[in-house]
C-alpha cells in the first residue's frame, strides 16, 4: 500500500496554523523594523565614556537599549517561528542568517555597555541605584553587577561578541542535519499499511501494542542515526568545547557552575538531584520488571517503556477535545487563568500538526507584548500529546501573566522556574483525569502516565544531567571527546538508570547524539527540579490550602523579577533542600504500588 505522506503547510486549513499577524502582518513590514533597527542601533555609541557621568545618562543608555531590544526580540520571534514552520524554506533561512548578523554587530556596538556599568565604583553605584531615574532598572542593575567578576575588558567583551555566531554553529548543524537532512523512510504497521517515520511520529510507534513494531521502528531509526554518528558526534564535542570555553573565557571555575550562576544556584543542588535520585532507584527497577511481565515479554528493551499498560485503552483525542480537557483540569486556577489559555488555544496561538520541514517536538515561544506561540507535532493516537499541550500550555500562561506584571527589563523568567510552570499544568491534568473516572483500567492508565511522567521528568532528565557534568569534565581536563568516549559514558549511565532487568541494545548508545538540550548543556535538570517543584505547588492548590492559588498565580506573575530560588521560596518551596526531589521519589513509589495492586 502506499504511503501517506506528511502534510504540507499548504495542506493545513488556517485554523491548524498559528497566526503570526500579531506579531507582523506582512514580510514588508518585518523588514521595515529590521530596517530600523540597524539604522538606529549604532546611536548608542553617544553613551560611549558616559555611563558613569549620572544616574540620568545611565537610565538614558538603558532606555534606549530596551527600546532597540524590544523591536529586535519581536523581529527574532517571527524569523525564528518561521524557520520552525519549515527549516529548510530558503527565504526563512536568508531572514534568519540576516537576523544573526546583524545580532552579531549589534554585540559588538553594545560590548562596552556592560564593562562601563561594571567600571562604576560601589559607592557611586550604590547611589545610582537609589537615584530616581534608574527606579525601574534597579533589578536588571543588581544583575549584570553581580556579574562584575566575570566581565571582560572592552575589547575582550567585543571579541566574544564577535564571535558569538561561529561558535554556535553547532546548533544549526545538528538541527539541519536532524530536522531536514535525515530520512527515516517509511515502516510497515501492525495492517500493512506504509507509515512515515518522522522524528515526530517515532513516538507514536513507540506506544504501539504490537512488540515487534515497536521493535523494528526502534532499529529502523536508529539506523539513520548510525549513518551520521561521527558528524553528530563531532557537533556534539564542538557544543561541549564552545561551553567550556565561554566559561573559562568568563572565569568560572567549570561550564557547570558558569550555567549555574546565572540563575544564582548553587552547584549542591545540581549534586543533590543527582544524588538524591541515585539514591532512590529501587522503585525504578522495580516499575521496569512490573512493565516485563504485564506486557508478557521475556525481556524489557527500552523501547517498550513507553506504551501503556492497559491493554484496552489505546485513545484517539482530537485536538479541539485535548484543550477542553487541559481547560477542565486547571479550573482550580480560576477563570482568568482559564478563560484566556481557553481562548487562545482556539485562537490560533498553536501551530497544531507535524508538516513537512517543521522543528519536531514542541516548544511555547513568546516576545513581549505578543501571544505566546506554541508549536505541536500533535497526534490523535499519542495521548501523552495532551499532556504536551497541557505542558507548553503552563510555559504560554507563565508569560501572559509575567507581561502583564512586570516591566519588559524584568518579565523573562528562566527557564528554571519555565519548567515549574509547565509541569504544575501536568500535574493537574493527572489529577483531574483520575477524578473523572471509577474505570479501574482508566485509572491504571492514567496512574501509568504519571508514574512515565516523573520516570521521563525526574529519573531520566537527571541521568542526562549526569551525562552533561560528565562530558564537560572530560573536556576541562583535557581529554578528547570522541564518538566512542559519548557512547562508552553512555552506556555506563543507561546500565546505571535501567539496571539489570533491561536489556540494553547497542544502538541506545546512540541516543545521547540525538537529545537537542545536549546542545544547550545544563538545562535537562531544570525539568528534573521543575517536577518536584511542581508537585509541591501542586498538592497544595488541590488539597484547598488557603492562598496556595493567589501564591501560585504570583509565583507566575514575578516572571523574572527575582532568582528562581528566590521566587520559588516566596511561593512557598525550597529548593536548596533535598525534600522537593524526594517528596516526588516517595510519590512515584506509591503510584507504583497502586498501579502493581490495580493491575
Amino acid at each position: 500500500m502506499t504511503a501517506p505522506h506528511t502534510l504540507t503547510r499548504g495542506e493545513l486549513p488556517d485554523s491548524d496554523k498559528w497566526d503570526l499577524s500579531h506579531l507582523f502582518t506582512n514580510v514588508d513590514k518585518w523588514q521595515e523594523d529590521v530596517a530600523w533597527i540597524t539604522e538606529t542601533y549604532p546611536r548608542i555609541a553617544q553613551w560611549r565614556g558616559k555611563l558613569g557621568e549620572s544616574a540620568a545618562s545611565l537610565g538614558a543608555a538603558l532606555e534606549f537599549e530596551k527600546q532597540l531590544d524590544l523591536k529586535i526580540e519581536r523581529v527574532y520571534h517571527f524569523a525564528s517561528l518561521q524557520l520552525a514552520e519549515d527549516s529548510a524554506n530558503a527565504e526563512y533561512l536568508t531572514r534568519m542568517g540576516q537576523l544573526q548578523n546583524l545580532m552579531t554587530k549589534i554585540g559588538e556596538t553594545f560590548s562596552f555597555v556592560t564593562p562601563e556599568i561594571q567600571a562604576i565604583s560601589d559607592e557611586r553605584f550604590a547611589e545610582f541605584l537609589n537615584d530616581p531615574a534608574l527606579a525601574e532598572w534597579t533589578n536588571a542593575l543588581r544583575k549584570i553587577r553581580r556579574n562584575k567578576p566575570h566581565v571582560l575588558s572592552e575589547p575582550e567583551e567585543r571579541l566574544l561578541a564577535l564571535g558569538s555566531a561561529a561558535l554556535d554553529g553547532y546548533d544549526e548543524v545538528f538541527g539541519q542535519l536532524t530536522d531536514v537532512d535525515m530520512k527515516f523512510g517509511s515502516i510497515a504497521d501492525s495492517e500493512g499499511v506504509e507509515r512515515p517515520l518522522t522524528q515526530s511520529s517515532y513516538s507514536s510507534f513507540l506506544v504501539k501494542r504490537d512488540g515487534e513494531l515497536r521493535k523494528r521502528a526502534f532499529h529502523k531509526f536508529y539506523a539513520e542515526f548510525e549513518d551520521h554518528q561521527f558528524t553528530l558526534a563531532s557537533a556534539l564535542s564542538y557544543s561541549v568545547r564552545a561551553d567550556v570555553f565561554r566559561a573559562r573565557a568568563r572565569k568560572h571555575p567549570s561550564a557547570l557552575e558558569a550555567s549555574l550562576f546565572r540563575d544564582d544556584v548553587p552547584v549542591a543542588v545540581y549534586d543533590g538531584l543527582i544524588s538524591s535520585v541515585r539514591s532512590n532507584l529501587t522503585p525504578l527497577f522495580r516499575y521496569y520488571e512490573l512493565r516485563r511481565r504485564v506486557l508478557g515479554l521475556d525481556e524489557l528493551h527500552p523501547y517498550d517503556t513507553y506504551v501503556p499498560l492497559v491493554a484496552e485503552i489505546e485513545t484517539h483525542v482530537s485536538f479541539d477535545d485535548a484543550i477542553e480537557k487541559v481547560v477542565a483540569a486547571l479550573e482550580p486556577l480560576g477563570e482568568e487563568y482559564t478563560r484566556t489559555l481557553a481562548d487562545g488555544l482556539r485562537g490560533r496561538w498553536c501551530d497544531r500538526y507535524e508538516t513537512k520541514g517543521k522543528r519536531s517536538g514542541a516548544f511555547s515561544s513568546g516576545s513581549y507584548g505578543a501571544p505566546p506561540f506554541i508549536l505541536m507535532n500533535y497526534k490523535e493516537d499519542v495521548f501523552s500529546d495532551v499532556y504536551t499541550l497541557a505542558h507548553e500550555a503552563g510555559h504560554s500562561m507563565h508569560t501572559w501573566f509575567s507581561q502583564g506584571a512586570q516591566r519588559y527589563q524584568d518579565y523573562n523568567y528562566p527557564i528554571f522556574l519555565a519548567e515549574v510552570a509547565s509541569t504544575f499544568n501536568e500535574e493537574l491534568l493527572t489529577h483531574y483525569l483520575l477524578e473523572q473516572t471509577d474505570d479501574p483500567k482508566m485509572r491504571a492508565y492514567i496512574i501509568n502516565r504519571q508514574i512515565d511522567d516523573i520516570r521521563g521528568t525526574l529519573f531520566r532528565q537527571t541521568m542526562f544531567a549526569e551525562f552533561e557534568k560528565i562530558i564537560h569534565a572530560i573536556e576541562e581536563r583535557g581529554d578528547a571527546l570522541t564518538l566512542e568516549v559519548f557512547k562508552s559514558e553512555y552506556r555506563s549511565l543507561l546500565q546505571a538508570y535501567f539496571g539489570d532487568g533491561v536489556v540494553l541494545d547497542a544502538q541506545l548508545d546512540l541516543e545521547c547524539l540525538r537529545i537537542p538540550h545536549f546542545y544547550s548543556a545544563f538545562y535537562v535538570y531544570k525539568y528534573a527540579t521543575g517536577i518536584s517543584a511542581a508537585v509541591a505547588l501542586s498538592e497544595r492548590v488541590l488539597a484547598g490550602e488557603p492562598g496556595s492559588v493567589d501564591a501560585y498565580l504570583n509565583f507566575l506573575r514575578s516572571g523574572g523579577s527575582k532568582f528562581p530560588l528566590e521566587t520559588l521560596q516566596a511561593a512557598g518551596v525550597d529548593m536548596t533542600t533535598s525534600a522537593p526531589v524526594e517528596s516526588t521519589l516517595r510519590l512515584f513509589d506509591r503510584r507504583l504500588s497502586e498501579l502493581e495492586e490495580l493491575l
